[in-house]
């Protein structure tokens, strides 16, 4: 099962990177540990991580990027 939407945008007051997971009306929130400038490849490779360690199921295509 896959989430509905990943989502990955900066956090500035916590300087971490934020993981939304939206399935249906539930929202799971993770903070990453990565440079604030970190490229988008390594920001997919994160978040992809984070959905995976929910325990879903989601292709890199499906993560969008706020920055």
């Amino acid at each position: 099962m896959g989430p509905d939407n990943v989502e990955v945008s900066w956090d500035s007051k916590k300087s971490q990177w934020l993981v939304r997971i939206k399935t249906g009306e539930e929202v799971i929130r993770r903070y990453c540990k990565a440079p604030r400038d970190a490229d988008e490849e390594k920001l997919r490779a994160l978040a992809q991580k984070t959905v995976t360690d929910e325990g879903y199921d989601s292709a890199p295509a499906q993560v969008s990027i706020q920055r």
